[in-house]
């Protein structure tokens, strides 16, 4: 019983370093990527060794499994928790509103914005990048602006031009 605990506790933490540092190379943190991967490979390497040592042994095998999957949804969370690069939001009122983008601004919100036209009439139309530990504080601002606000997420691969750079490449987006 103890072989399945451990086997079963290395593969979490294992595949838990596996999930983070795919998303590390994935976000450009290349460094700490390969530092986390030699971190990883060690505990690999020991993990697939005490399975392999006890083929004869399903429970050890089971453990296994269940570690990893335990593993790649421990990994996302901390992911989720670091929250690591930025966000663009577009955002389209649901009538014309000059005063958002103002609010946004103050707020220290890079946002550009201009006039569209939807099916239902005129409408303002914004994009707006922020880190994404900030994401959850937008979504909040815009829908107590505009409750009826339409909102897109995605997350830019290149971040080029505008007064974001410099602060972008700072890792600051704002002041």
């Amino acid at each position: 019983m103890t072989m399945v605990l451990i086997i079963f506790a290395i593969n979490i933490v294992y595949v838990t370093f596996f999930t983070v540092r795919m998303i590390l190379t994935l976000k450009g943190y290349r460094y700490i990527a390969a530092v986390v991967s030699m971190v990883e490979v060690v505990i690999y390497i020991v993990g697939l060794g005490l399975v392999l040592d006890n083929l004869n042994e399903i429970q050890n095998i089971i453990a296994y499994a269940v570690g990893y999957g335990i593993g790649v949804i421990i990994g996302s969370k901390i992911e989720e928790k670091l929250a690591l690069g930025y966000i663009t939001v577009n955002v389209i009122t649901a009538d014309v509103d000059y005063e958002m983008p103002k609010l946004l601004r103050e707020k220290g919100y890079g946002v550009t914005d201009w006039s569209a036209n939807g099916l239902e009439g005129r409408r303002s139309a914004m994009q707006i990048l922020t880190p994404r530990k900030d994401e959850l504080k937008l979504y909040d601002t815009i829908k107590q602006l505009d409750p009826k606000a339409f909102i897109i997420s995605y997350e830019p691969k290149t971040i080029h031009g505008g007064f974001w750079v410099k602060s972008v490449k700072r890792g600051k987006l704002f002041k």
